[in-house]
């Protein structure tokens, strides 16, 4: 399955946030700071790389329904919808 550039962009940008996030992360631990404050930032990252990971699947869902002779099934694309829950 082809993802359309014009709805990955957004996707691209998400995952360059959460990239600048972890490296924040990685910063903190290196510098010592409070785990609160960690395991935060941590969990803003998580989120936006399975916000990231859903935007693809919602685009390969949508793609599946516009173009049935494609090559993902639907068996395959809640296996990859699992593998993000």
């Amino acid at each position: 399955m082809q993802l359309n550039p014009d709805e990955i962009t957004p996707v691209l940008n998400r995952l360059k946030r959460a990239q600048g996030q972890l490296t924040g992360v990685i910063r903190m631990l290196d510098e010592g700071e409070d785990c609160k404050a960690v395991v935060t930032q941590l969990s803003a990252v998580a989120k936006a790389l399975d916000r990231a990971g859903f935007a693809i699947i919602a685009t390969g869902l949508e793609q599946c329904l516009t173009n049935p002779d494609g090559d993902m099934d639907k068996k395959e694309l809640e296996k990859l919808f699992l593998s993000l829950a």
